[in-house]
């Protein structure tokens, strides 16, 4: 057409608008090399010839479409991953753009990597921040509530149980992990700890009444096994229908309730069997004065030897 070569417009006398005048062969008359070749150009004084008089012409290949990012010229390859989670494709175009042979490359380019790959990273960064935001916060009002670095050391220590717990339910259940996994980690990580706070403040009580601490952890996880297996067992069969994936729609959100199920699952053994152990081993020969600074507390540091 004559819109790539010089541009024609006519202006309307009577609007003073503007219109592109283009000159085209109709596609159903160039379906050939011979028809493009039959095709006649002006040669002057209103005559015209056959473009094989005047050309030569041959097939060959060109760029179908070009494009620009920021006015800088890109070649998109793009793919079709049917079958394979994009976290694995990633890996693999990642190390196949580092061993390429980046010398035979023209100056100045590069590879980039677009489409779905920037929200699983940014979902991957995020995930890790989120996480660890969370066990930190959970960590200082721990220590604001127990007044005690120990004791919130005790109660963060039940969440390498949860990670290792959704991790191992993930890998056997063929999961990746995503933004519904990552929000199911989250979630039993919550759980977790509120069910250690909670066994970790009636041992910590009967400890402070005169028990030993070996005597204090037992007497917390005994007093506490029913509550926290209600808790537990209750978000478990919760979570159970969604993460079997039952339903339309149900493989979308099944791996948030298989991250909480294993979670908890192994967050509650370790609650129950290695928490208490724990316990008894920080808090072993630890003084039982108050650390309130109320002058009216019996238990006040200034008001016992």
């Amino acid at each position: 057409s004559s819109r790539f070569t010089v541009p024609n417009y006519w202006a309307d006398p009577a609007s003073g608008v503007a219109y592109s005048l283009q000159v085209q062969i109709p596609q159903t008359k160039t379906t050939s090399l011979e028809d493009v070749k039959n095709v006649p150009v002006s040669a002057g004084a209103g005559k015209s010839v056959l473009l094989r008089n005047v050309a030569t012409l041959t097939p060959g290949t060109a760029v179908g479409q070009y494009e620009r990012y920021n006015m800088a010229r890109v070649v998109s390859i793009t793919a079709n991953i049917h079958g394979a989670d994009l976290g694995s494709v990633l890996r693999e175009i990642s190390a196949l753009a580092e061993v390429s042979d980046k010398q035979t490359w023209p100056a100045k380019t590069r590879v980039d990597l677009r489409g779905q790959v920037v929200p699983l990273q940014q979902l991957h960064d995020g995930f890790r921040s989120g996480l660890l935001i969370a066990i930190a916060v959970i960590f200082l009002m721990l220590m604001a509530n127990f007044q005690s670095l120990r004791l919130a050391l005790v109660v963060v220590s039940t969440v390498p149980a949860v990670i290792a717990g959704v991790v191992l339910t993930l890998w056997a259940t063929g999961t990746t992990l995503n933004i519904q996994s990552g929000m199911g980690a989250i979630m039993a990580v919550g759980v977790a700890v509120a069910n250690a706070i909670l066994l970790v403040t009636y041992a910590e009580r009967a400890r402070m009444a005169g028990g030993e601490a070996n005597a204090a952890a037992l007497d917390g996880a005994r007093s506490r096994l029913r509550p926290i297996l209600m808790t537990s067992c209750a978000m478990i069969a919760g979570m159970i229908p969604l993460a079997l994936g039952l339903g339309e729609g149900g493989d979308q959100t099944a791996p948030l309730g298989r991250a909480v199920v294993g979670g908890l699952a192994a967050a509650t053994l370790a609650t129950l069997l290695i928490l208490p152990a724990v316990f008894a081993i920080v808090q072993a020969g630890k003084h039982r004065r108050s650390v309130s600074l109320d002058p009216d507390d019996p238990q006040n540091v200034k008001a016992q030897p």
